[in-house]
């Protein structure tokens, strides 16, 4: 299992087009993806569970993978919130 922490870079946080992004980006790799925020723990590849948890900017998420394709995954997904989900 591989796991990283990030913090939301992008004004509005994560609201409905990041966390289709998300859910998209974690969607190409056959690892499990969940991302944590606060205590709550959700399917990186289900749109609904992202929002769930209402990231707004500085919020810091953990993102952690465990498959044949871990390490990709979470390189893939840090890369989009640290770009601000190509929102800025």
């Amino acid at each position: 299992m591989i796991e990283r922490e990030v913090t939301i870079v992008n004004t509005l946080g994560i609201h409905a087009r990041p966390a289709t992004l998300v859910a998209q980006v974690a969607q190409r790799f056959q690892s499990d993806i969940t991302v944590e925020k606060d205590g709550l723990e959700v399917n990186a590849k289900s749109v609904m569970g992202v929002m769930m948890l209402v990231a707004a900017k500085g919020s810091k998420i953990t993102i952690r993978a465990s498959g044949p394709d871990e390490a990709e995954a979470v390189e893939a997904l840090v890369r989009l919130v640290e770009d601000g989900f190509g929102e800025e």
